[in-house]
């Protein structure tokens, strides 16, 4: 039988929590998952594409079956294609994600009918924490206590240099 392999793609600027309950749940439900940062240069991110290569690594360590990449200037589906992924795994916390990646699921769908997007929602207690959300937090004194819950600790240490390196 052949091995079910998934792509899970994100800018993961930071990885949060919730990216990382998709990833465990993507490494329980298919043979091998590829975790990839998509390029996208119209998204101003706070970290380096290695920084967030690293920061996945650190986290994600203790899932065999999951693999790290990047892929930049392609389309997710033309990316999954091209590593031989026949599902997208995808992340739904709001109606608007719902919508957004309904009309996705159905574009890729015309594109390559072959691949699968599978669907997840995380549980009520990560919902809220979304990389935009964890970014907004970053400053006000007490910030550290808040943002830890939110990201995986080694984000957390990397959100903690890069903001005292640049109050410096």
């Amino acid at each position: 039988m052949k091995e079910k392999l998934a792509v899970y793609a994100g800018t993961f600027d930071p990885l949060t929590i919730g990216h990382l309950w998709m990833i465990e749940r993507g490494a329980d439900v298919f043979g091998r998952l590829i975790v990839a940062i998509g390029i996208n240069p119209e998204k101003r991110c706070i970290f380096s594409v290695g920084d967030r290569l690293e920061m996945l690594e650190q986290s994600v360590k203790q899932f065999a079956n999951v693999k790290i990449d990047s892929f930049a200037n392609q389309f997710l589906i033309a990316y999954a294609q091209s590593v031989g992924a026949r599902f997208i795994l995808r992340g739904i916390r709001t109606e608007s994600d719902y919508e957004y990646e309904r009309v996705m699921r159905n574009i890729n769908s015309d594109w390559n009918p072959e691949i699968t997007t599978i669907f997840l929602m995380p549980p009520r207690g990560i919902v809220e924490g979304s990389s935009s959300m964890v970014k907004g937090l970053i400053g006000p004194e007490g910030w550290e206590k808040v943002v830890k819950s939110y990201v995986p600790e080694p984000v957390f240490e990397k959100l903690k240099e890069a903001h005292y390196a640049k109050s410096k």
